[in-house]
């Protein structure tokens, strides 16, 4: 296997890892509930996608 015939600078090594660094996490408001919830993700609150529900969301404490 080949190996680096000369070593890379602190300079190049860094502009290579520039794009590494980890992203702010990108939320949107549900058009139903209006929580918070990941952009063309189902709301894991009410389970509306846009302006229909996909999923039943059970309220967990019912009697």
């Amino acid at each position: 296997m080949p190996n680096p015939k000369r070593r890379h600078s602190k300079s190049r090594s860094r502009m290579r890892r520039a794009h590494d660094a980890l992203e702010v996490v990108q939320l949107a408001k549900c058009s139903n509930c209006q929580n918070l919830r990941m952009p063309h993700r189902v709301c894991p609150y009410c389970g509306y996608y846009g302006t229909r529900q996909v999923i039943e969301i059970n309220e967990g404490t019912e009697s």
